[in-house]
């Protein structure tokens, strides 16, 4: 495989030159500092922040080594910049591992949260993390894409809900018709529009302002929360792919379509497990007409005949003993449900204190950016 031929490769360097030369410099470095700056050498970072060097005005210095910094925030799971900085000025390791030589060089906190907010206008950690994709994975066959969705809250106020769209459900009439009068045209469904749209557009159209969320929990018990939503797909050994954040009031159906065709423009794989969240026609279909094999968990309200049929189809497989092959590969799902928990505990989705969809994005990329990388070194250790 090219991935762990050429991090191999880099991993190999690192251990043997790098570590030995900083531990001489600077002293001995700590298990996090060292997947630290293991990460840093896998991440692209300079091949795109070098790009603000030739944009006119008063120079942006640093800002490579702010957005190594960032990297690191969501490595040590710090919840705020404020925090981050000091952390930089208090442990000389890590403010070298970042690039700083000396305290004086550490910008102030104001100037990390410019930096931060023309990352997020940029979505800078969103395309880092697309070549970081494309380059190692995009020539493999992936077999298994799982696809999911996670809460984030927010710190922020819900929106409102606009009253003219209120207005709109009150005028509309119920019950029967009277005699003679014609049915009102159907509009056709989001997923329905998604199908003729580009994935910007698609994209564009998804609420993504902070509001309310509710879902049941694997207990069955309803959760409330006030944010966002991350749907990721997640490919196998537990590799996040592709991310949109939307509203946390958005259904995961509405994003499934969205979420494939980014997918696809990154990597090849074979398979689409879903949960029964995407149990919908619009998006077997679309899975098919991709070239796919779309394994998703029938929803019993939706589909009940499906239902027996594929329960009735499994029985004969454990009147063998058998397992049928959907079950086994349906297993797969647990790599998104991975990814989930480990952005969420380890990486930063659990600490979001910006404010807006494009600023709560970066912040959410940092997070996955780290994790990418932490997931390629752990396939070649």
């Amino acid at each position: 495989m090219k991935l762990i031929g050429s991090l191999a490769e880099i991993l190999g360097g690192i251990q043997r030159v790098i570590f030995p030369y900083l531990e001489e410099e600077i002293g001995e470095l700590t298990e996090t500092q060292k997947k630290l700056l293991t990460m840093l050498e896998i991440i692209p970072i300079a091949k795109f922040v070098d790009r603000w060097h030739r944009i006119k005005g008063r120079p942006r210095r640093d800002r490579e080594m702010i957005a190594r910094a960032f990297v690191a925030k969501a490595v040590y799971n710090i919840p705020t910049t404020k925090h981050l900085v000091e952390r930089i000025n208090g442990e000389k390791n890590l403010r070298i591992i970042c690039g700083w030589e000396r305290k004086n060089e550490v910008p102030h906190e104001s100037t990390f949260s410019r930096a931060f907010e023309e990352f997020a206008k940029s979505d800078l950690p969103g395309r880092i993390h697309e070549a970081m994709i494309k380059d190692n994975l995009g020539e493999e066959i992936i077999l298994h894409i799982s696809r999911d969705s996670t809460s984030i809250e927010g710190r922020e106020k819900p929106r409102k809900k606009d009253p003219e769209q209120k207005s709109e459900k009150m005028k509309r009439k119920k019950g029967r018709r009277k005699k003679g009068e014609e049915a009102a045209k159907k509009e056709p469904t989001r997923m329905e529009r998604q199908l003729e749209m580009t994935r910007e557009d698609m994209i564009a159209e998804l609420p993504g302002a902070c509001d309310v969320g509710t879902k049941k929990n694997s207990k069955g018990y309803k959760e409330t929360w006030i944010g966002y939503k991350l749907h990721i797909d997640a490919a196998d050994g537990q590799i996040p792919i592709s991310c949109i954040l939307t509203s946390a009031s958005v259904h995961d159906s509405q994003v499934a379509i969205p979420l494939a065709v980014t997918t696809e423009d990154r990597v090849t794989n074979l398979y689409d497990i879903m949960d029964s969240a995407y149990d919908c026609p619009a998006i077997r279909d679309h899975s098919s007409r991709m070239g796919h094999v779309p394994l998703i968990d029938v929803n019993t309200r939706r589909n009940v005949g499906l239902r027996e049929e594929l329960n009735s189809e499994k029985e004969r497989f454990r009147f063998c003993n058998f397992k049928t092959p959907e079950d086994v590969r349906y297993n797969n799902r647990t790599n998104v449900e991975r990814v989930n928990s480990r952005m969420k505990d380890e990486f930063g989705g659990n600490t979001v204190r910006v404010r807006g969809n494009a600023k709560v994005f970066a912040h959410l990329m940092f997070g996955i950016i780290a994790l990418t990388a932490d997931q390629f070194i752990r396939l070649i250790m």
